[in-house]
């Protein structure tokens, strides 16, 4: 029988696999948020933002696009992530998450030489670094269980 499968009578009850919110509080003493969902809304809402900090010159339109997607798609990633039927489903989608995390690292490090102050960005490189590390820890648990 399928592992994600379980009966119950004659009824199929199918086992779901959901991002852990559990063990994370929602706020720390600090405010900040520690639900990877809400935290990567907010991000994905922060890039927003910064993609109107961008100067809007043809030269720097392409990574203005590429910003917007790998920003807001860690977020939707997470979303489709919880609540998939299979483990490496799950796996899966968290490691595109973390693609693109890591992708959208790249591009606020690219515009923080030159066309967006550094003080502006740093808070955001930070926060996406966090994420980051959130999800390889999600990711490296979930691979860890049996």
């Amino acid at each position: 029988m399928n592992d994600n499968i379980e009966k119950k009578g004659n009824n199929p009850i199918i086992k779901y696999y959901q991002i852990p919110i559990k063990s994370q509080p929602q706020k720390n003493k600090n405010g900040k948020i520690y639900n990877i969902r809400d935290r990567s809304f907010q991000f994905a809402e922060r890039i927003l933002n910064i993609i109107d900090l961008i100067p809007k010159t043809n030269l720097l339109q392409s990574i203005r696009i590429q910003l917007l997607k790998s920003g807001t798609s860690i977020g939707a990633n997470i979303e489709e992530a919880d609540g998939t039927i299979s483990k490496p489903d799950f796996i899966n989608k968290l490691v595109i998450a973390r693609k693109e995390a890591k992708e959208t690292k790249f591009w606020l490090k690219l515009i923080s030489t030159k066309y967006v102050e550094k003080a502006v960005l740093e808070d955001d490189i930070k926060e996406v670094q966090e994420i980051i590390n959130i999800l390889s820890s999600i990711i490296y648990k979930t691979k860890a269980k049996t």
